[in-house]
């Protein structure tokens, strides 16, 4: 794994959220960001994963996450592929540690 990419916990980025520093990416399909989605996250699915997509995140931190946490390490390595030279956290236990530790969902 490069040293591009990193590790965090939901809680981290909870509080990245909190204080309006992060960028969130769900790399997961359309149809589970309708069941639930971090609010304020962007959709780029791994399926038609464009790092072109990805949402500047200058000066804030750039996480991805899916559903367990597998999916955002190939869509962050596609990222690197694609000549993406930000660092990249990946949020550990994906949507379902993000759920599990109670923080705030949204669907539709």
């Amino acid at each position: 794994m490069s040293g591009q990419i990193s590790f965090v916990s939901p809680a981290e980025v909870n509080a990245w959220r909190a204080g309006n520093n992060v960028v969130i990416v769900d790399v997961r399909e359309p149809n589970e960001w309708e069941q639930a989605h971090i609010p304020g996250a962007t959709l780029v699915p791994l399926s038609t994963f464009d790092a072109g997509q990805i949402p500047d995140a200058t000066g804030k931190e750039l996480v991805f996450h899916c559903k367990s946490g597998v999916r955002c390490g190939m869509a962050a390595e596609k990222a690197l592929a694609a000549g993406f030279t930000g660092k990249i956290a990946r949020m550990e236990g994906g949507i379902l540690g993000w759920m599990r530790a109670g923080f705030e969902t949204e669907q539709g």
